[in-house]
């Protein structure tokens, strides 16, 4: 079975919890999309874990994870990120593999980077980090993929500072090197988790354009980043908070009014920790937009939604979301691809009682408070899917299994 699991918002959404989760059921874990700008934190008792490229499943000793065609992977910081999943005790000898389609990020990349979006008029608000550019390199036949290592005419023809970079890393990421399409072929049988990076909402060409990443968060870049055919793909799970993030810039519909919502936001922020852990930015916090999610739901084919941060709620009396856009006279029940109606979007909210009980102290859906139920019923019907699996806290205990996605 070959399951997907991808951000229903514009990431940030707990995805790196969910992965190491259900990764738990899983042979091999592949990463399709995005590179070092992700970031997933996972919490396993009293140890912490933060992941940029090396899929959430590493952390079980029985796993293979596999960067995917889709990612764009900068080796210094993957060889860094191996050194300290090592020195924490975690043997990966023989577990990670790398695409040989994957493209390859150079320092000179991540200098172009931030050099670019410093010069922009209105900054997208980019981790600096040379995946954009490595994107661009991509498209425009330019860049240089894991393949390409034993193509001595390829490497000849790079720049000087980008063969010296290449040099010490060269053998020991061919050592990792495989074809995915014939690794997989050869595993039809596995059960297979799909990671996707970011969310679906700053995907390329389903979302908020240019305020956007540079490869594809959406569903089906689980295809095209995991060397598979889209029928081949079993399900498609959407992962989101029980409220709304967003960092960098860009439309925020939800967004909490910085004026009159400045405590909200100030609690929401520090209680659900929402702070990035690639770049430690703050981040923009809102109410959920079931707007949003639903055009998410739809436009990805996601079959059951996942819930996180809903414990984050836990001391209020009241909760809202978004259900519509008011954009000057007009009421808008679907989603815009217009940035100047989702900046003017006020968006128009339902009131929800709160529960006032702690949600981590529940070990099933049944016992949760009625009001938590009234809020994740009123989502599933809004959004006309399912929400089967829910987050209670950072810890991978604090998971309401409602339907295993691993059964038919």
């Amino acid at each position: 079975m070959k399951v997907v699991v991808i951000g229903a918002q514009w990431g940030d959404e707990g995805k790196g919890k969910i992965v190491d989760y259900l990764a738990g059921d899983a042979q091999i874990i592949v990463r399709f999309s995005g590179g070092a700008n992700a970031g997933h934190t996972i919490v396993i008792g009293s140890e912490e874990y933060a992941l940029h490229l090396i899929p959430s499943g590493i952390l079980y000793p029985d796993k293979t994870v596999i960067l995917g065609a889709g990612m764009v992977i900068d080796p210094k910081a993957l060889f860094s990120e191996l050194e300290m999943l090592n020195d924490r005790g975690i043997d990966t000898m023989g577990r990670v593999f790398i695409s040989d389609r994957a493209h390859i990020v150079l320092p000179r990349y991540i200098n172009i980077d931030q050099e670019r979006d410093g010069a922009r008029k209105k900054p997208i608000g980019t981790t600096g980090r040379g995946i954009g550019i490595t994107y661009s390199m991509k498209s425009d036949r330019d860049g240089i993929r894991f393949a390409d290592l034993s193509w001595k005419e390829r490497i000849n023809d790079l720049e000087k500072e980008d063969r010296d970079f290449l040099a010490p890393y060269t053998e020991r990421l061919k050592a990792m090197t495989v074809d995915l399409a014939s690794f997989l072929k050869h595993r039809k049988n596995a059960q297979v988790l799909f990671e996707g990076a970011q969310g679906a909402l700053l995907d390329l060409d389903n979302g908020t354009y240019p305020y956007v990443s540079s490869g594809m968060s959406c569903a089906a870049g689980a295809a095209v980043g995991g060397c598979v055919g889209p029928r081949a793909l079993d399900k498609v799970l959407g992962v989101f908070k029980a409220y709304s993030t967003r960092v960098g810039n860009g439309p925020f519909p939800s967004e909490f009014d910085t004026d009159s919502e400045d405590e909200l936001c100030r609690f929401v922020r520090d209680t659900g920790r929402e702070y990035g852990v690639t770049t430690g930015r703050p981040r923009r916090c809102g109410y959920l937009d079931l707007v949003a999610l639903r055009y998410t739901c739809f436009t990805n084919s996601i079959d059951t939604l996942v819930m996180t941060h809903l414990d984050v709620y836990d001391a209020l009396g009241e909760i809202k979301a978004c259900v519509a856009y008011r954009i000057g006279d007009r009421m808008i029940e679907d989603f815009p691809a217009s940035i100047e109606d989702l900046n003017a979007a006020k968006p128009v909210l339902r009131s929800f009682r709160g529960w006032k009980q702690a949600l981590a102290d529940r070990l099933t859906y049944e016992e949760f408070p009625v009001e938590a139920m009234e809020y994740i019923e009123f989502i599933e019907r809004f959004c006309e899917t399912p929400v089967d699996i829910v987050s209670v806290g950072y810890d991978r205990k604090a998971t309401i299994i409602r339907k295993s996605p691993w059964k038919t």
